[in-house]
């Protein structure tokens, strides 16, 4: 309830708005009055009475007063009179006197936005109004826990404002943060720490949330601090006390954490970490197998991770010096180390594993760079080696099939424990080859009674090895004899061994994986792959039953087949019968389940496309093949065409559509197998694809869903224009005619490249893009001439990017070599066509657009600017075109610092470059004379840019050109 005395001047109304289930009407209210309070010079001051003088007990309330004061000293500060400045500050005080005195303290979202205040308050003063900020604050609050509390909160919010690297600041606020450190340095850190030390003492036992603060706000503020008002007997003896204590120990683990990060000499530093470990050591800490508290260890594993690091780094710093005796000494700390390293490492619990995997890394860096190993370090490479292939393994908790954030974790940490094997790989490629091969072969010998996660881990190791031991190409089986024996007899005992039957998902999926990683291994023994073909095809992988390994499969046996097809010809129609029930266009009405879903189903039929294209058969013979893998979806797809118009309800009709969109997708993607050396022709199977042009084109008019349709047949035809070259163009007219049709933006933006792909493909199309050329032209200008929503975005962006692929269609079709498909438009098309081209290149801030526009009229300029060009085009050239090039460039929207926006007048500098070529001496005459006087350009300027013009390197003009827009703007 509000106090009678401020009813007059506190918004009453709108301050039931500040609770959250009030409704919309009074939160609006609540919104106009905090604008309201912000804006004015002096209103706030009723939030300064309410806080100072504790008018409301409303928490919402409380915290709406301080939000205001917060706008005022963030935003308002500099403007206020030196007596609204004071009443800050008395406001600040007095609500940390009443604090002291409430026998419960604020809420923490109040503490935390007061504390916030007194950061911001602090910042904008202390250096010239306050600065015995903290001098009044501690005799204020002296060991009153609720004054320590909000101390310690508004420390870390300094710490925040002024320290933390994360946050980005401007450079007067780094430069004014700089200051507030050095002065803090000076005047008032070693109170400070008197004080945290005081804190800690005092309440360690009592108030155990107070002390993780005050550990905290030592944690932050040490990395900029005298570390030895820190790192002294007394202050580490209370922390380590500390670590004793249940609920102060993560929180002191932390704060030792960033002491020991604190960047400082090395042999200093190394002193540090020795005289700390030695410590924990006595106190017992380093015996981790006794400890039970597993957050504990997780923080802990993660200060022993820091300290290990700081000895690497130590250790690097010391021999690149050259300081042979205390590099010596720092690896000797660093090892001694190592033991404590592998229990944490090998621990059961990941995270506790996962912290210290970072000095593990760098252990093993420092063991790369040793010209020789000591028997100790080779005994700790096995150590590491042994733990990460154990924690590699599946617990039995994993969820294979419904993998959820724990299951994620293990796949990050599973990463992690890749790096370390990879650095193993580089430090002793034979010790970890030996190592696979010993567990490898010991899992192979008894997976059949063995758990998945020991038989997965296995068959993951001998994958990773592909990655630890690289080679070009993943030629793995040639070069080295021991590495290629040895990988050579695992992958034998793999896919002979009988491994591939397991029944666990895991095992499954790393079997494939494996294959296919080393599929090269197929080419050195040919003998094994009717046996693994198999298991690609039965109920191990296609047809397993785990969705998830049918999907994975089915990529993976793509890319088997893709690597080994010059094998598999004695194979290839046995394949084709066995997965020719995957390759069933799945019809929405049959509601059964499929085996794959439809993008798996892609790489099956690539698959098919590969396996028939490829093999050693008549031409005829692959012609029946293509035949009977196509036609089963050509039949299908005109059954479903004719469905989907009698077809009212909205659910089946997309059901429908997709069903078509996935037959074209399937054709389209057997495509892909055919080559230069294996072309569509010299197989036999143009008759095939012009049948499925027959079978597919007819949905381009039908009216239901068309732009989904559209697109599939759109892209099926960009791959025939590929694969079957001329015998396409027959289809392209009619096809067009139907895209054209009602088209929308995005219809257009995409039906665009087509036509450029048959421009740059066919120089016979000449006449067919003249018939279409103005069809199209006009309905870009339709689509382009609609109004739509000021604040429509996507429309805006739509019309953006068909605006681009127009001009880059215009620069195909100027590019391509048949000048007369725009010369036989007839004059009033070509005219505004060309417009069209000037606007883009000066109206419209797109620089991407505008640079391809000046390729076209640069273009256009060499087509029909000469003596014996297109009769006019030369006054254009001087009317319009020359001016383009001046007016953008001037225009504020083009951007100079911009990088895509300089490309854009290097191509302006081009087309100058252009019309002096075609024009000669009449240009420079025209532009000394007529068109730079126009711009007022001085005399002198004009005589120096025509110079520049004239002159044979374009280099010097561009940067000219630069220079001289960059000067007219002044």
């Amino acid at each position: 309830m509000a106090c009678q005395s401020v009813c007059a001047v506190m918004d009453e109304q709108a301050l039931l708005g500040l609770d959250p289930n009030a409704d919309a009407r009074y939160r609006h209210r609540a919104m106009a009055y905090f604008e309201q309070l912000k804006e004015s010079q002096d209103a706030w001051e009723v939030c300064a009475d309410v806080l100072a003088n504790g008018l409301y007990s409303d928490d919402h309330v409380k915290f709406f007063c301080f939000q205001v004061l917060e706008h005022q000293i963030k935003f308002r500060h500099a403007g206020l009179r030196s007596v609204q400045q004071q009443l800050i500050r008395e406001t600040l005080m007095k609500w940390l006197q009443s604090q002291l005195m409430s026998p419960q303290p604020e809420k923490p979202f109040i503490r935390n936005k007061a504390a916030q205040v007194f950061a911001l308050t602090f910042v904008m003063e202390y250096l010239t109004l306050w600065p015995k900020f903290f001098f009044d604050v501690l005799s204020l609050v002296g060991l009153n826990p609720h004054g320590v509390d909000v101390y310690l909160r508004t420390l870390m919010a300094i710490d925040a404002e002024v320290v933390d690297r994360d946050i980005l600041h401007l450079p007067d606020e780094t430069r004014r943060n700089t200051l507030i450190k050095d002065h803090m340095r000076e005047q008032c850190i070693p109170h400070l720490v008197e004080s945290w030390f005081q804190i800690l003492q005092t309440y360690q036992h009592s108030h155990p949330e107070l002390t993780c603060q005050c550990l905290e706000v030592v944690g932050a503020f040490v990395s900029w601090i005298d570390l030895n008002l820190i790192a002294n007997d007394r202050f580490v003896n209370l922390l380590l006390s500390h670590m004793s204590v249940a609920e102060l120990r993560e929180e002191a683990c932390d704060c030792l954490f960033e002491i020991v990060n604190k960047g400082m000499d090395p042999v200093d530093k190394t002193k540090l970490v020795e005289s700390l470990c030695g410590v924990l050591q006595s106190a017992g800490f380093f015996n981790v197998d006794q400890e039970e508290d597993v957050d504990f260890l997780a923080k802990f594993s993660r200060l022993v991770n820091g300290m290990g690091q700081s000895l690497v780094l130590s250790w690097t710093k010391l021999s690149k010096t050259g300081n042979v005796k205390d590099a010596a000494e720092t690896l000797q700390a660093l090892e001694t180390k190592v033991p404590l390293l592998l229990r944490l490492l090998v621990h059961e619990d990941d995270d506790i594993s996962a912290n210290i995997v970072g000095f593990c890394y760098e252990y093993l860096h420092v063991l790369k760079q040793l010209p020789q190993l000591t028997d100790q370090q080779q005994t700790n490479m096995e150590a590491v080696l042994l733990a990460v292939i154990k924690k590699l393994t599946y617990d039995d908790e994993y969820n294979f099939e419904n993998e959820g954030e724990d299951e994620a974790m293990f796949v990050e940490y599973r990463k992690q424990l890749k790096m370390l094997l990879d650095r193993l790989a580089q430090v002793s490629p034979e010790l970890l080859l030996k190592a696979v091969r010993r567990v490898f072969n010991g899992t192979m010998q008894t997976w059949q009674t063995a758990p998945f996660m020991e038989v997965e881990v296995a068959v993951r190791l001998l994958y990773m090895l592909g990655e630890a031991l690289p080679a070009s190409h993943g030629a793995h089986f040639t070069g080295d004899t021991a590495k290629t024996s040895a990988l050579q007899d695992m992958m034998r005992t793999l896919v002979s061994c009988g491994v591939s039957s397991y029944r666990h998902s895991s095992v499954s999926l790393e079997f494939f994986e494996t294959v296919v990683r080393y599929d090269k291994f197929f080419l050195v023994e040919p003998e094994h792959i009717p046996n693994v073909l198999m298991a690609f095809l039965d109920q191990r992988g296609l047809r397993h039953s785990s969705p998830k390994v049918r999907s994975r499969v089915a990529y993976l046996f793509s890319r088997f087949i893709k690597t080994l097809h010059k094998h598999m010809t004695a194979f290839v129609e046995d394949i084709l019968t066995r997965i020719q029930d995957l390759l069933e266009l799945a019809p929405p009405e049959n509601g059964l389940l499929a085996l794959l879903t439809s993008d798996d189903q892609l790489f099956m039929f690539e698959t098919a496309g590969v396996l028939i294209v490829n093999a050693e058969c008549p031409a005829d013979r692959k012609q029946a093949l293509m035949r009977s893998l196509l036609l089963p979806l050509m039949d299908a797809f005109r059954l479903v065409l004719a469905k989907l118009p009698r077809e009212t309800d909205d659910e089946r009709r997309a059901a429908l559509v997709d069903c078509l969109s996935h037959a074209v997708g399937f054709a389209s993607r057997t495509s892909k197998a055919f080559s230069n050396k294996q072309t569509v022709k010299q197989c036999g199977c143009t008759e095939v694809y012009r049948d499925c042009l027959h079978a597919f084109l007819p949905a381009l008019s039908c009216p239901v869903r068309r732009g989904s349709l559209r697109s599939s047949v759109r892209s099926f035809l960009h791959r025939m224009i590929i694969c079957m070259e001329e015998e396409v163009l027959p289809f392209i007219p009619s096809a067009s005619e139907h895209m054209l049709k009602d088209c929308e933006a995005k219809d257009l933006q995409e039906f665009i490249p087509l036509i450029s792909q048959i421009t740059a493909k066919f120089k016979q199309v000449s006449p067919f893009l003249q018939q279409v050329f103005m069809p199209l032209v006009l309905a870009i200008f339709g689509v382009l001439a609609r109004p739509a929503e000021d604040n429509d975005q996507a429309a805006a962006l739509e019309k953006q990017m068909l605006r681009r692929s127009y001009f880059t269609f215009i620069q195909t079709v100027a590019g391509s070599g048949m000048n007369e498909v725009m010369a036989n438009q007839g004059a009033e098309n070509i005219e505004r066509v060309v417009f069209t081209i000037i606007q883009g290149a000066v109206d419209f801030p797109d620089p991407i657009a505008q640079k391809t526009c000046f390729v076209v009229l640069s273009r256009l300029v060499e087509l029909w600017g000469g003596k014996d060009g297109m009769p006019g085009f030369p006054d254009f050239v001087y009317k319009h075109v020359v001016p383009a090039c001046f007016l953008a460039p001037l225009k504020p929207t083009f951007d100079l610092s911009d990088a895509q926006t300089v490309l854009t007048l290097s191509e302006c500098a081009l087309t100058l470059k252009m019309i002096h070529l075609k024009r000669g001496p009449e240009f420079i005459h025209f532009l000394q004379q007529e068109y730079l006087p126009s711009l007022q350009v001085s005399p002198e300027i004009s005589q120096e840019f025509c110079q520049v013009l004239q002159q044979p390197d374009v280099k010097v003009l561009k940067s000219y050109m630069k220079a001289f827009f960059q000067r007219a703007r002044l």
